[in-house]
């Protein structure tokens, strides 16, 4: 497992291909060590590295990042499972700077999110790529995989008590609390957390049963099974990420098909390309609009699945940088620091 290696004066061309790489190279460590636990010397040392790789490229550019976590969630190679963990703890992260969390329980959530289905990782992969609904054993094990996750975790020597009990916890239905996130205990604030952005995440990831939805279906969904204790947690989620996160597609009001490339200062103002027109035919360059500029505006957001494109992601992060850094609107990435 190789942790990223500082960039060097390369200038943004070879930085965002390096950056593209990066995460899919990510994505496979994860995947290798979520696959194969008990094989792994110093698992939780482990863990908190591919974190410390994920706080890396987030902290160089985060709307770069989540367009290519968004774009990876979606044409994943290396299984669902992995893709899923990746997605959460990704998320996670992003969230526990909106809601200001400590870095002790910053680090529990995330870890947790990482490893939070590791009791079930071939099943979870196996689930995804089967149509028919899961078998009485599927079903006995999938209730039983918060309680073997933590079981795991603790033979592989982690001690971190929050990281545990927030993987045996991410299932359960926890009462309405009474009071707000800040003031509930590390545990339930955490586990409230981690159980909506495992809700989110799920719903607009692919299956082979079903599409994944599209957010706006997704953000919908979540806040209509809310009640006033997790409120709280959706509107942090939708703050952060915005109604249309990057790397989502989108259905603009003049019948364009758009791809979100940066989050705007509003959070249904992003910064998109229009990539088709209203026939289904691609424009020969794509053009980059400031949505919060009002024309055209987001009509509604589309799945994946509806949108048959390819696109070359480096060019479409470089066309976002490239916009964001003429925009006083939009927030500047900093340079990628040395993996320590």
């Amino acid at each position: 497992m190789s942790p990223p290696s500082a960039f060097s004066h390369r200038g943004h061309d070879g930085e965002y291909e390096d950056l593209l790489g990066l995460w899919a190279d990510l994505e496979s460590a994860l995947a290798i060590l979520l696959s194969a636990p008990l094989q792994a010397l110093h698992f939780a040392d482990k863990v908190r590295q591919l974190d410390r790789w994920l706080q890396d490229l987030m902290a160089h550019d985060t709307d770069a990042g989540l367009y290519l976590m968004f774009q990876l969630a979606s044409t994943s190679t290396v299984g669902y499972s992995t893709s899923h963990a990746l997605v959460c703890g990704t998320l996670c992260h992003v969230l526990a700077q909106e809601l200001q969390l400590g870095q002790r329980e910053r680090d529990s959530l995330v870890h947790a999110a990482l490893t939070m289905n590791i009791g079930m990782t071939a099943l979870q992969d196996e689930l995804a790529q089967q149509r028919e609904k899961p078998s009485a054993a599927q079903q006995n094990a999938i209730r039983a995989h918060a309680e073997n996750g933590r079981d795991l975790l603790e033979r592989l020597r982690v001690q971190d008590e929050l990281w545990l009990r927030v993987v045996q916890l991410h299932h359960t239905h926890l009462p309405p609390p009474g009071n707000a996130l800040s003031a509930q205990a590390p545990q339930e604030r955490l586990v409230r957390i981690l159980s909506t952005i495992d809700r989110y995440a799920a719903m607009i990831s692919p299956r082979q049963s079903r599409a994944g939805r599209s957010i706006t279906e997704s953000v919908r969904a979540i806040f209509s099974r809310s009640t006033e204790a997790t409120d709280e947690v959706n509107r942090a989620l939708v703050r952060a990420l915005g109604l249309c996160p990057p790397g989502v597609f989108v259905r603009m009001d003049n019948g364009d098909t758009a791809l979100v490339l940066r989050r705007g200062t509003a959070t249904n103002h992003p910064l998109v390309a229009s990539l088709l027109d209203r026939s289904g035919k691609s424009y020969p360059k794509p053009s980059i609009y400031e949505t919060a500029g009002g024309k055209p505006r987001i009509e509604s957001s589309l799945p994946r699945a509806a949108v048959l494109l390819k696109q070359d992601h480096r060019t479409m992060v470089r066309l976002g940088l490239y916009a964001a850094q003429r925009s006083l609107e939009l927030v500047k990435p900093h340079p990628i620091a040395a993996f320590p």
